[in-house]
C-alpha cells in the first residue's frame, strides 16, 4: 500500500499590506459640537454690541451737554457742532443763585453720609449674624431676607406717616435715616463675614484678652474690607439715584438731591426750553461722583465679588 505523499510545511505567512483608513475623532458621551453662535467672534461681538448700548446715552450726554437749546431742539446732539460746554456751566451755575450745587452738595451728603453709616451698619449686623449663637437667629435672619423682597417705593408711604409723627418730615434726616437701612447688605455682610473672618482668628484675639468691640473693630471689620466697599459702593448708588423718597418727604427745594432737583427743571423746560441745556449739563455733572467712585472703589470691588470663587 502506497504511503501518503508528505505534507508541505508552510512558513510565517507574509504580513498584509496595511490601507490606510480614515482616522475618526473620538467623542465623549454626551459632546456635542460648538455651536457658530458660541464661538468666539460671535461673543466678543454680542459684548461689543453690550458695550456700546451701554455707553451711547453716557456719550449722548457728553456731546448733548456742549449744545445750546436750539442745538438741541434741532436733532443734532450728537456732534460738537457749536461747543458751548463753558457757557453751559456758567448759566448752571448762575440759575437760581446757585441753587443746583446746594443740591449737589445735598446729594453727597445724603448719599456718601448714608452709605458709609449704612455699610458700617450692615457689615456689624451681618458679622453678628455668622459669628454668634443667640436664640431665633435664623428666624430673625428670614425676617431681614424677606426685607430684601420688599420694593423701596411700597415702603415711602410708611416711612412718610412715621417721618410725619417725629416732626422730621421736610428735613435733612427724613432722608437720611431711612437709607441707613439696607437689608441686602445684612445679607451680603454675613456672605463675606462667613468667607473672609476665620473663626480661629477670633479666638486667639478673645485669648489675648480683647473684647467683643474691639475683637469687631480691630479683625472682623478689617479682614471684611471687600465686604464694606461693596456694600458702600452699592448703597451709595442706590441713594445717589434715589427720587421717590426725597420726592414724597421734601418740599423745601433747598433740600432737594439733585436727581429731584433737575427734574423740577425739567418740568420747567417744557415752557421754557432754555432749561434743556441746564438739566443736560447737570445730568452729566451728576455722573461724575458715581464714576469717581467705582473707578477709586474698583480694587477692593472686584476682590469683594470673587469672594469664594477660589477654595
Amino acid at each position: 500500500m502506497a504511503s501518503p505523499p508528505p505534507t508541505a510545511v508552510a512558513g510565517p505567512a507574509a504580513p498584509a499590506p496595511v490601507r490606510p483608513s480614515r482616522t475618526r475623532s473620538v467623542r465623549a458621551p454626551g459632546h456635542r459640537p460648538r455651536s457658530r453662535w458660541l464661538s468666539p467672534a460671535a461673543v466678543n461681538a454680542a459684548l461689543g454690541l453690550a458695550v456700546l448700548y451701554t455707553l451711547f446715552p453716557l456719550v449722548w450726554l457728553v456731546t448733548a451737554a456742549t449744545k445750546d437749546a436750539g442745538g438741541l431742539l434741532a436733532g443734532d446732539a450728537l456732534s460738537f457742532e457749536g461747543f458751548d460746554l463753558a457757557g453751559n456751566l456758567t448759566r448752571l451755575a448762575s440759575e437760581g443763585d446757585g441753587i443746583y450745587f446746594r443740591w449737589y452738595a445735598n446729594s453727597l451728603l445724603y448719599a456718601g453720609v448714608g452709605a458709609a453709616l449704612c455699610a458700617l451698619i450692615s457689615v456689624a449686623a451681618g458679622y453678628a449674624f455668622d459669628k454668634y449663637a443667640f436664640p431665633g437667629k435664623e428666624k430673625l435672619f428670614g425676617v431681614v431676607l424677606l426685607g430684601v423682597l420688599v420694593p423701596t417705593t411700597a415702603l415711602a408711604l410708611p416711612l412718610y406717616l412715621l417721618a410725619s409723627r417725629t416732626g422730621v418730615v421736610n428735613t435733612y434726616w427724613s432722608v437720611l435715616v431711612p437709607a441707613l437701612v439696607n437689608p441686602f447688605g445684612v445679607y451680603l455682610a454675613r456672605v463675606f463675614s462667613a468667607g473672609y473672618v476665620p473663626d480661629e482668628a477670633l479666638e486667639a484675639a478673645r485669648i489675648d484678652g480683647a473684647g467683643e468691640l474691639r475683637v469687631f473693630w480691630s479683625i472682623g471689620l478689617r479682614m471684611v474690607a471687600p465686604g464694606l466697599v461693596t456694600v458702600f459702593l452699592f448703597q451709595f448708588t442706590a441713594i445717589w439715584n434715589n427720587f421717590f423718597l426725597p420726592l414724597v418727604m421734601l418740599s423745601d427745594q433747598r433740600l432737594f438731591p439733585a436727581s429731584l432737583g433737575l427734574y423740577a427743571w425739567h418740568g420747567n423746560a417744557h415752557g421754557e426750553p432754555s432749561f434743556y441745556p441746564l438739566v443736560v449739563t447737570g445730568s452729566l455733572l451728576a455722573v461724575l461722583p458715581l464714576i469717581i467712585a467705582f473707578v477709586t472703589l474698583q480694587r477692593h470691588w472686584k476682590a469683594g465679588l470673587a469672594a469664594g470663587s477660589v477654595t
